[in-house]
Order: C-alpha cells, then sequence, then structure tokens
C-alpha cells in the first residue's frame, strides 16, 4: 500500500478510538523506516517501534554521549530489550499520554502579558538553554537549536514577556510522519518548560495548545508526550486538555542524571535543594557522602582522610567567630562600614519615640530583627507611626532586638563570593501576581505559591500574613479583592526568595566596583563562603549600600552559575578541575 494510502487508511481506522482500542503492537502490514533515531540535543530520541532487532535498540540506547539523556520509546517489549543490558538500561517511570487531534476543542481565551512564537533568533537559543537549566533539564545547546531553527522534524516554539522580552517558556515539537513517514501519522511534544518565577498564568498550557493547534494543522492524527509518574501537575494540566494515558512505555541508560530514577529512595533525597546540589556535585568527584540530619540539611563529605561537615554552603571552613559576625546585623554593619564600604544608616529601636524619630528623619525605613535568616519579621518601606509599631512587634517575635534602617531604593542584589572571588550575582525582585479578572488576590498568591513551591522543592512560597495584607492595603486592595485583568500587584516588598520573591542571574553584568566591594566584604568579614546583600541603582553601576551577610547562602538559587563547583573546589581542591585538564 502507497505510504499516502496508508496514512488514510491509519486515519479512518482511527476515528474516535479509546485509550482501550489503542494499538499496543505495529501491525505486521505497518512498514516503518528502519531503526530510527533523532537528535533533540539534551539526547537521542530512539522510535521503539522502527527496531526489529531489538539487540540492536538495546544497543544503540548505549551510545549515548556524555551528559546527554537518550530515551527509548515505543516499545512493544521493553523487557526484552532490557534484557540485553540489564546493567545499563531501566524502565522509565514515566507515563505517556495520547490526545487525538480531532478530538481537541480550541480554546477562545487569549495569553495576556506574554505572546507565543518559534524562535527567530540565536539570544532565543541562549535564553531558552539557561530556562532548561534553571528547571533542571538538560540543555540542547544554544547552537544545536540555532543550527535546527528550519527543520521540518523539530520544532522549537518560546513564551515571551512582552513587556521585557525575556523567555518564560519554550517546547519542543517532533513530526514523526516527516521524522520517518510514520504510517500511525503521530507527533510528540517534548521538553516543556516554564521559569518558576513567571508572574503570567496559563504559560505551560499556551504553549501546549501552539503544539496541538500546529500538529493539527499539518493533519496529524494525534500527539503523544512523556511525562514523570509523580508530576501531578502537569498530568492534571494535560487531562484537562484532553490528553489520554496510552500504554507505552520508554527505557533510559543508568547515568548519574537518572540516577534518582533507577536507584530508589536514598537518604540523600529528603535533602532540600540547597543541600542537594552540593551532595549531587560531590557525588560526581567521588566524594562520599553521610547524610547526618536531612530536615536540618546537615551531612558529611569524605575523601582519603579528609572529613568535613555541612550544613547545605555552611562548612566547618567557616569559623565561629565569622559566623558570628554574619548572624548578628549590627556587627556586619560596623564591620563593613570599618572597611570604607557603603551601608545605609542604622540604628537600635530603644523606645517608640526613637523609632518615630529615626522614621520621620528618613521617611521610609526598613524594620528588621538584629539576628534571623530568610526574611523572617522583615519589613519593607514603612512610612508612618502605626506600621512603624506593627513592623517592631512583628521583628520582636524573632528577635528582642530591633534594628532600623534608612530603606535604600534600588534593585536587591545578592552576590555570592566563595573563597574571596565573586561567583555569581543575581538580581532578586520582590513576588508579584498578574490579575486574571476571576481570582482573588489571596487565590492568586496560593496558585504562585503552589508553582513555587513545585520549583524549589517547597523552599519558596509568599506568606498570607500581616506583611502581605500591608503591602496589598498600600496598593489599594484587600486580599480578598479580586484584581483585574492584566493588573500586576506586588504582594512584598522584601525581596526573600523564602517569602516568595524571585531571582534572576545578571553575573556577567555585574560592574568591577561591585566585584571589589563584595570581595572587601568577604575579607573585612574573614568568611570564605558568603551572600551578600546589595542595594543598587543598576548592577552595571559603581554605586551600592550593603545591607547584610548571609553565612549560608542558598547556592541552588544561582544555576547555571558554577557556585556548588566552586563550593566543592574549595573544600576539596585537589578535586578541582585545571586549566587544560579534560
Amino acid at each position: 500500500m502507497p505510504s499516502k494510502q496508508r496514512i488514510q487508511h491509519r486515519l479512518a481506522r482511527s476515528r474516535a478510538p479509546s485509550v482501550k482500542n489503542w494499538d499496543r503492537h505495529p501491525r505486521k502490514d505497518q512498514h516503518y523506516g528502519a531503526d530510527v533515531v533523532i537528535d533533540c540535543g539534551w539526547g537521542r530520541l530512539l522510535f521503539g517501534q522502527t527496531f526489529t532487532d531489538l539487540e540492536e535498540l538495546a544497543s544503540r540506547l548505549q551510545e549515548e554521549r556524555p551528559g546527554k539523556r537518550d530515551v527509548a520509546l515505543y516499545l512493544s517489549d521493553p523487557h526484552v530489550v532490557l534484557a540485553h543490558a540489564p546493567q545499563d538500561l531501566f524502565l522509565d517511570p514515566s507515563h505517556t499520554f495520547r490526545l487525538w487531534l480531532e478530538r481537541y476543542q480550541h480554546s477562545a481565551r487569549r495569553p495576556r502579558g506574554f505572546q507565543v512564537r518559534l524562535i527567530n533568533s540565536h539570544d532565543d537559543c541562549v535564553a531558552i538553554d539557561r530556562l532548561y537549566a534553571g528547571r533542571h533539564m538538560v540543555p540542547p545547546g544554544p547552537d544545536f537549536i540555532w543550527e535546527n531553527r528550519a527543520s521540518k522534524v523539530l520544532t522549537y516554539w518560546v513564551a515571551e514577556d512582552e513587556q521585557d522580552g525575556s523567555i518564560l517558556g519554550v517546547v519542543t515539537g517532533v513530526d514523526h510522519v516527516l521524522a520517518f513517514d510514520d504510517p500511525e501519522n503521530g507527533a510528540s511534544l517534548w521538553a516543556l518548560a516554564v521559569d518558576s518565577q513567571a508572574i503570567h498564568p496559563g504559560i505551560g498550557e499556551t504553549l501546549v495548545r501552539q503544539v496541538v493547534g500546529f500538529y493539527q494543522a499539518r493533519g496529524r492524527a494525534f500527539l503523544d508526550l512523556s511525562v514523570m509518574h509523580d508530576n501531578s501537575q502537569a498530568i492534571r494540566l494535560y487531562r484537562k486538555l484532553g490528553f489520554e494515558r496510552i500504554p507505552a512505555f520508554a527505557l533510559k541508560n543508568k547515568n548519574a542524571y537518572n540516577e534518582p530514577l533507577f536507584m530508589g529512595p536514598q537518604p540523600y533525597a529528603a535533602l532540600n535543594p540547597y543541600a542537594m546540589i552540593i551532595v549531587n556535585e560531590a557525588r560526581r568527584r567521588g566524594i562520599g557522602v553521610e547524610v547526618l540530619d536531612a530536615e536540618a540539611g546537615y551531612f558529611a563529605l569524605s575523601l582519603g582522610g579528609r572529613r568535613i561537615v555541612c550544613r547545605e554552603s555552611l562548612s566547618e571552613l567557616t569559623t565561629a567567630v565569622a559566623m558570628s559576625r554574619c548572624d548578628d546585623k549590627i556587627v556586619t554593619h560596623r564591620l563593613l562600614r570599618r572597611a570604607g564600604l557603603r551601608v545605609p544608616e542604622q540604628a537600635i529601636v530603644t523606645a517608640l519615640d526613637q523609632a518615630e524619630a529615626f522614621l520621620s528623619r528618613f521617611e521610609r525605613v526598613v524594620v528588621k530583627p538584629a539576628r534571623g535568616e530568610q526574611g523572617a519579621g522583615i519589613s519593607v518601606d514603612i512610612r508612618d507611626p502605626q506600621a512603624l509599631r506593627e513592623a517592631v512587634d512583628s521583628a520582636r517575635r524573632i528577635c528582642d532586638r530591633v534594628l532600623l534602617e534608612e530603606m535604600v531604593v534600588g534593585e536587591d542584589l545578592r552576590i555570592i563570593v566563595i573563597e574571596y572571588q565573586v561567583v555569581a550575582a543575581a538580581v532578586r525582585r520582590p513576588p508579584q501576581v498578574m490579575g486574571t479578572g476571576r481570582h482573588s488576590i489571596r487565590d492568586l498568591i496560593q496558585s504562585q505559591s503552589r508553582r513555587r513551591r513545585a520549583a524549589t522543592g517547597g523552599e519558596s512560597s509568599i506568606p498570607l500574613d500581616a506583611e502581605t495584607a500591608r503591602c496589598c492595603t498600600q496598593a489599594g486592595y484587600s486580599l480578598d479583592d479580586i484584581l483585574p485583568e492584566g493588573t500586576q500587584l506586588m504582594v512584598r516588598k522584601a525581596a526573600n526568595l523564602h517569602t516568595g520573591g524571585t531571582i534572576h542571574d545578571v553575573t556577567e553584568e555585574l560592574h568591577p566596583r561591585l566585584v571589589e566591594a563584595a570581595q572587601t566584604a568577604a575579607r573585612a568579614l574573614d568568611i570564605p563562603v558568603t551572600g551578600l546583600d546589595f542595594i543598587v541603582p543598576a548592577v552595571d553601576g559603581p554605586d551600592y549600600a550593603i545591607i547584610e551577610a548571609n553565612e549560608r547562602p542558598g547556592l541552588a538559587n544561582h544555576e547555571p552559575q558554577p557556585t556548588a563547583e566552586r563550593f566543592i573546589d574549595l573544600l576539596f581542591p585537589q578535586t578541582a578541575l585545571r586549566e587544560g585538564s579534560c
């Protein structure tokens, strides 16, 4: 039967089929291309139904290149393939979902605040790579994406913020018909990623709908995708759009990237993302890991006769004296000022009238506990005596000594210094929500918090507390008001990540004076690893004020910068990759 007739025959045969009637095994009259393998950049996609020799399929899958993540899908006999290389391959714990395209219902709703388009520049490809790295996915590489921008088999779409042009999401489509004259007339969706910090709702759904519409217009019969079995948020979206699970299975290689999928629960799996990023880097170098207290983030790293206990990025190399200097914001402030660094005016609250006099002098102030972390008890942009009294009470619940600081206006910049060298820098922005015209501010905050928790291992969410309510009131809203569609609302003034703030890498943009100030501050505190909080008018300018130093900065917040790599270099210098080595 000619190819076109085969496709028409298959289309007629598959009208509105149910999942139960899905053809689990290719029919003998279906003629596929031989041993089809598609390079997707992040790895190769091996179409299992095109291989007649299953031993050859197992062999080809084991040819995975270093740093990539190959997938063999549509296997009718995965157990047989697995038997050919049981030490090297494993059955992937993902589900395969299918959308029959003639059933698909288009949505009349259009995205607000962003647009979906095809890639059109190499800068798009660089942004895509950074987005994948930030979501802990294997990036294809900017050059690979750009070289395949005109491919008929691979198609890339991005979601672009209409305000600043930033890339908020990406997805890839694979056309099976153009890849190997697929008699089933199919297509598939891969590598969907959305910036976890994006405030616009519906980015992932809009990208999926774009892919669906594209292949529907091409006359394809179905669109498939593979999703991890426990990714409940994504599965809810796919079911909402009409995808149904089908009995198709995948095999992958046992490599360091896939290890959590085939090793089962491990003691270090309970660590938070800030500890996990360090543990993963240590294990990649053959350094032994002993989890001491997963809940608190304590672990020990051992190599040869050297053993170092860490709590996330705080190690035994940081002395108790250095830690105490960072822990007490009054001491930090004093030491940095003595080192000739710019710090904001500061005062300890001794009486209410004294605090109000400080407010009158500066008009806008920050209230914070003298000791504390993760943004607890901090109130930003206090402008009136009533708010001042409430902020002082809130700070006193964290520490009995409360500080007042002049409010320095500008970008909130976190600079990571390891071994007295700047390794990463990122602008931190306060949490915001985007109105839909249908949901209350409270609902929008809860929805945003769910996305942030899912992306950060539960480390970031927006508290529904008095400070959030105060910020909403200052903007003219209550938590239960419906926020108009397209309206952007800042729901807290502090940019701390633990209270829902977002972080944006600016390492390459740092002004040399900011680099020098950060390194000087680390030496003044005599601390080998620190996160310094700056307020700057612009990251590429020389002006700044240093407001805090953190002795246990979250290294996971600065990917793809090599923070974990430099941390392990500090602890175990003999394992560092030397210049010129491979």
